[in-house]
C-alpha cells in the first residue's frame, strides 16, 4: 500500500515528466509559429495530445474492429494521429502543414534532448512507442 507521501512523490514526478516531455513540443512550436507559441500551450498540447490519441485509438479500434476486423488497428492509428495533429492545429493556431511540422520537429528535438540527457546524466526520456 502506498502512503500519502508516496502519492505526493508520484504526483511531483509526473508533473516533472510532463514538463520535460513538453520541452520538445515547445521548441518545435516556437520554430513553426515564429516564436508565438507559449510553454503553457505546449504543456496542454502534450497532455491533450496523449489523451486524444488514446481515446481516438481505442474508440476507432473498437468500432472499426466490429466492421472490418483486423485492419481496423492500422486505421485507428491513422485516425488517432490525425486527431492529435488536429489538436496541435487548434492549440497552436497553425494549418495542417504547421501541425505536421510541429510533430516532426518535436520528434527531432526529443531525439536530440535524449542524446544530451544520456550523455550528461545517463538517463533518457521515456520510450512511448516501440513500432519497429
Amino acid at each position: 500500500m502506498v502512503g500519502p507521501f508516496g502519492l505526493v512523490v508520484l504526483l511531483v514526478a509526473l508533473i516533472i515528466l510532463w514538463v520535460v516531455v513538453s520541452l520538445p513540443v515547445y521548441v518545435a512550436a516556437r520554430v513553426v509559429t515564429s516564436g508565438k507559441a507559449k510553454f503553457g500551450q505546449a504543456m496542454w498540447a502534450t497532455l491533450g495530445g496523449a489523451i486524444v490519441f488514446v481515446v481516438v485509438l481505442v474508440a476507432a479500434s473498437f468500432f472499426l474492429g466490429a466492421l472490418i476486423g483486423r485492419p481496423a488497428d492500422a486505421f485507428a492509428v491513422l485516425l488517432a494521429f490525425v486527431a492529435w495533429l488536429g489538436l496541435y492545429r487548434s492549440i497552436f493556431e497553425v494549418g495542417w502543414l504547421g501541425a505536421v511540422g510541429i510533430a516532426i520537429l518535436a520528434v527531432i528535438a526529443a531525439f536530440v534532448m535524449n542524446l544530451v540527457l544520456v550523455a550528461l546524466f545517463g538517463v533518457s526520456l521515456p520510450s512511448y512507442f516501440h513500432l519497429f
